[in-house]
């Protein structure tokens, strides 16, 4: 009987093996083990001592002043702590006191359906993987947290824990971004170009802005197929208070465009639109309004 080990078959599947290892040997180099209380989850080397992670895998009440253990490759520990966060794009940067990994140079090139992928991770400074195929690959989209990300990247593989944060790969051992959780545990890839804008902001400033209106806002009717958003409370000391709206105001349109839906209105307030100015069209009482605003930045907490 012939050894299956001699097929040509069985012999490219060994160097496919031999290969991805390599790239796994070659990634782990710049992913760290990132330890927060009882939080285990991974980071990617970004700048020289800095590093990425997944912003949700972090406790809540995680501060700038909170001490962080970090384990690079090989298990060697370094403290770090929080510069700013992003739930929006679910990124967020620590500073390491010691020496960092080498950083992580992200590829933009776009990755097509059906190729392969790798999810690499640290568990303790000891790298961990994941295989699967690229599951969908789509344009820039909107996070239900208001981020923009831009472009939609999910895996067909399962990932552990500990390795969201970590880094994703395509089949030349490219980085793509950030592997993280998104809903029902599906993998998905926060790709670098929102990291590397993110990140610097945070860098920069701490925080990435979101604009602010300062009312909150219930859709309702308007008209036999209209949408509309009620005010039902106003912040005195907010954008919508210093513009005059009211309780009881019901917002038809933004900027002349009719009102599709109270989500697609908040989710219009992203960081390039605080300090603009809107106009809105008004129902105030039965009778028509206008109203100018002025889109400030929302706060902090």
């Amino acid at each position: 009987m012939a050894d299956i080990r001699d097929t040509p078959r069985s012999f490219s599947l060994e160097q496919l093996s031999a290969a991805m290892a390599d790239v796994v040997a070659a990634a782990a180099g710049s992913v760290v083990a990132v330890h927060a209380g009882r939080a285990r989850t991974s980071g990617i080397a970004w700048r020289d001592g800095l590093v990425v992670t997944s912003e949700e895998a972090l406790p809540d009440d995680l501060t700038g002043t909170t001490d962080l253990t970090v384990r690079l490759p090989g298990g060697a520990s370094t403290k770090a702590t929080l510069v700013g966060r992003d739930a929006g794009t679910d990124v967020a940067l620590l500073r390491l006191e010691s020496a960092a990994p080498s950083p992580v140079t992200f590829d933009a090139t776009p990755v097509r359906v059906g190729s392969i992928a790798l999810a690499i991770g640290s568990f303790d400074g000891t790298p961990t993987a994941a295989a699967g195929l690229v599951a969908l690959s789509g344009p820039a989209w909107r996070s239900l947290r208001g981020g923009e990300i831009d472009a939609r990247i999910e895996l067909g593989l399962t990932m552990r824990r500990s390795a969201e944060g970590g880094l994703a790969l395509d089949a030349l051992g490219r980085a793509i971004g950030m592997s993280v959780f998104g809903p029902r545990r599906r993998v998905i890839v926060i790709p670098g170009a929102t990291i590397d804008r993110v990140a610097a902001q945070l860098a920069a400033h701490g925080r990435v802005p979101r604009g602010y209106l300062g009312v909150a806002l219930q859709p309702v009717k308007a008209g036999p197929e209209g949408i509309g958003a009620m005010v039902m409370g106003v912040d005195r000391d907010g954008p919508a208070a210093a513009a005059g709206l009211h309780q009881g105001d019901v917002i038809l349109a933004w900027n002349n465009e009719p009102l599709r839906s109270v989500q697609t209105l908040l989710r219009s307030l992203g960081p390039a639109s605080v300090g603009t100015i809107v106009r809105l069209s008004l129902q105030r009482a039965g009778q028509p309004a206008e109203a100018q605003i002025t889109i400030g930045e929302r706060p902090a907490d």
